[in-house]
């Protein structure tokens, strides 16, 4: 495995924690703590978003 695929998986478990703490936010913690989760997953979003960025540049 070279860097690139190193980047492109885990771009992709980025993604899959992210939508798991958002789909946690959303159906298993309605109230406030769910606030917390989605933006964390969101936050998941961006981290992955900068990892598939940066394939075939590094």
């Amino acid at each position: 495995m070279n860097k690139n695929t190193v980047l492109g998986w885990a771009t992709f478990i980025m993604i899959l924690v992210g939508l798991g703490l958002i789909g946690l936010g959303a159906f298993r913690y309605n109230e406030i703590a769910g606030w917390g989760f989605a933006s964390v997953g969101i936050g998941f979003f961006a981290i992955a978003w900068v990892f598939n960025a940066l394939k075939g540049r590094v």
